[in-house]
C-alpha cells in the first residue's frame, strides 16, 4: 500500500514539474520574451530589464474582456419605464429585497429583450423572454440580496434589447444595516 502511495505522489510530482518545464520553456523559446537570469555583477534584473516585454504591453496578448450579451434582432424599437430607479431605504443584511421595473413597449415594433444582468451576483433580474408588441407592457424582476454587504449600496441592471441605443440601465439603492 505505501509504495503504491508513493509511486501516485512521484507520477503527481513528475507531472507537475514536467508541466512547469513545459511552460518555462514555452516562455524562453518565444521570440518576443528575453529571459536572462541576473549575473551577480549586473544591477538588471528581469523585473526591472527594460527589454524583457510585458506580457500586458504586447500588442498580441489581447486583455480580458467581459462577455458581449446576444445581439438584439428585429426592427428598432422604443421602451419607457416608469421608473429607472428605486431606493429600497434601509433594508438589513442577508435579506432577499425584491422589486419591479414596469415599461412600456413606446415604439412601433415588437421589443424584444435579449439580455439583463445585474452589475454584480446580489443583483439577479428576470426579463421577459417573448416579444411585447407595441404599446405593450411588462416588467423587469429585480432581487436585491445584500448578504454582508453595509451601508449605502448602488447596483445597476443592464438591459438589452431592440432599442436604441442597445442597452437600457436601471438603477436600484439601499442602505444596508
Amino acid at each position: 500500500m505505501k509504495n503504491n502511495i508513493g509511486t501516485i505522489l512521484g507520477a503527481a510530482a513528475l507531472a507537475v514539474s514536467l508541466g512547469n518545464s513545459y511552460f518555462i520553456y514555452e516562455l524562453s523559446s518565444s521570440k518576443k520574451t528575453k529571459f536572462e537570469p541576473p549575473v551577480a555583477n549586473n544591477t538588471t534584473t528581469p523585473l526591472n530589464d527594460p527589454n524583457m516585454l510585458n506580457p500586458m504591453q504586447d500588442p498580441n496578448v489581447m486583455p480580458p474582456t467581459e462577455v458581449t450579451p446576444p445581439a438584439p434582432s428585429g426592427p428598432p424599437t422604443a421602451i419607457a419605464f416608469k421608473k429607472m430607479e428605486h431606493d429600497f431605504g434601509n433594508i438589513k443584511q442577508d435579506t432577499e429585497n425584491p422589486y419591479s421595473f414596469e415599461f412600456t413597449n413606446t415604439g412601433k415594433n415588437p421589443l424584444i429583450i435579449t439580455d439583463a444582468k445585474g452589475s454584480c451576483g446580489c443583483t439577479v433580474p428576470e426579463y421577459p423572454k417573448e416579444p411585447i408588441p407595441p404599446g405593450g407592457k411588462g416588467n423587469i424582476k429585480v432581487v436585491y440580496s445584500p448578504g454582508k454587504q453595509e451601508g449605502q449600496q448602488t447596483k445597476n441592471v443592464t438591459i438589452t434589447a431592440n432599442t436604441e441605443p442597445q442597452q437600457t440601465v436601471l438603477t436600484i439603492k439601499a442602505n444596508v444595516k
